[in-house]
């Protein structure tokens, strides 16, 4: 399958992979034909990329970090909770009893995902747009648990880790909709009320008798900077928990990769390049470094163009050279179409990807 813009998608192309809504329910299943109506309407939902069908890559498997089971479960519980919480008083009496509906979740992501022998952070599974903060805490919370496995941190701290990720935003839920859900910029008056989250998030979860003081500061810290730049308090360096640090690189990258109503998403390679703008004063160089080496910065299906000229799709990464995948060649220097054959960019050297497609060329094959 190949991934493609949602711009150059044309009537008679099939889904690949599902797309989700943002309770985790498919909205489209996979090998669904699409029609103008249908591609009209993923327009209108702000879904920027999906997976389509491709004879020359029909081979292509797309892995997920979690069983369809485990993500509908955690979204469930995400949104439930949430929207329990939004808008009512008295929330830092300890009421919500978080711990008994989060920590089962907690235990089946870390389950999951201790079945995959090297874990990278992929292309997420595709969802609308219509309550991005659901998406965005699981999200952030698997990215989170991705560099922590990496890092070598024991169960229980990325128990405690993936918890302060999942709920790091949960302050968002007492943040006016009509703030949180802007189509533009805030104004000074309102970015101060979005700021108040982290405090807001931090009251919460020191109140949960089983949260762990720790998963609390990670709600409060994760938009810390440490050249001091960030907020609430404006903490630097060491002043900051690692955790919180850890968090806020995972929580930058979820929100540059992620389709906004005000904003279109950028391919992963975009926002590695964009983090590591702020590396040694937003973010700890040796965490984006850690990052990079984990996250895969061309996905699988991805429609790249290469220095010798020809064009092809990333077909097989490999987690120790993830800049550096194996592409499948379709297309030849002058646009021709060639006899698909592979060439690993880990051995080919002098080759180097320049480019990324929208998924026009080389043109797809009917499956």
């Amino acid at each position: 399958m190949r991934l493609v813009s949602v711009n150059r998608l044309q009537a008679g192309m099939k889904l690949g992979k599902k797309i989700y809504n943002d309770e985790g329910l498919v909205l489209l299943a996979d090998g669904v034909e699409l029609t103008d109506a249908l591609i009209k309407r993923l327009a209108r939902i702000d879904i920027g990329y999906i997976y389509i069908e491709d004879a020359d890559t029909e081979d292509i498997v797309i892995p997920s970090m979690l069983q369809d089971e485990t993500r509908n479960q955690a979204l469930k519980v995400i949104r439930n909770q949430f929207q329990q919480m939004s808008g009512a008083s008295g929330i830092t009496k300890g009421f919500y009893h978080l711990d008994k509906k989060f920590s089962k979740v907690m235990d089946s992501i870390l389950d999951d995902m201790s079945t995959q022998e090297d874990p990278m952070i992929m292309l997420m599974d595709m969802h609308t747009a219509d309550n991005y903060l659901y998406v965005h805490s699981l999200n952030v919370c698997l990215y989170t648990l991705v560099l922590g496995i990496a890092h070598g941190y024991s169960k229980e701290e990325l128990r405690v880790i993936g918890l302060g990720a999942l709920l790091h935003d949960i302050g968002k839920t007492q943040i006016p909709v009509k703030i949180v859900q802007k189509p533009g910029m805030l104004s000074e008056e309102e970015f101060k009320h979005m700021q108040a989250h982290t405090e807001i998030g931090y009251r919460i979860l020191k109140e949960e008798p089983n949260i762990p003081l720790l998963a609390a500061h990670c709600a409060l810290q994760h938009h810390e900077r440490i050249d001091g730049s960030g907020y609430p308090r404006g903490l630097k360096g060491p002043q900051i928990h690692e955790y919180a640090k850890w968090l806020g690189v995972a929580d930058s990258y979820d929100a540059m990769t992620s389709n906004r109503i005000y904003k279109k998403a950028m391919l992963p390679h975009q926002a590695v390049e964009a983090l590591y703008v702020g590396s040694g004063t937003l973010y700890e160089q040796r965490q984006l470094e850690l990052f990079r080496d984990r996250v895969a910065i061309y996905p699988l299906g991805l429609t790249v163009k290469l220095s010798s000229g020809e064009t092809g799709v990333v077909v097989k990464i490999d987690p120790s050279t993830p800049h550096r995948p194996v592409v499948r060649i379709l297309g030849g220097p002058e646009g021709e179409h060639v006899t698909p054959h592979e060439l690993d960019l880990g051995k080919a050297l002098s080759v180097v990807i320049v480019d990324v497609k929208d998924g026009e060329e080389p043109a797809l094959k009917p499956t």
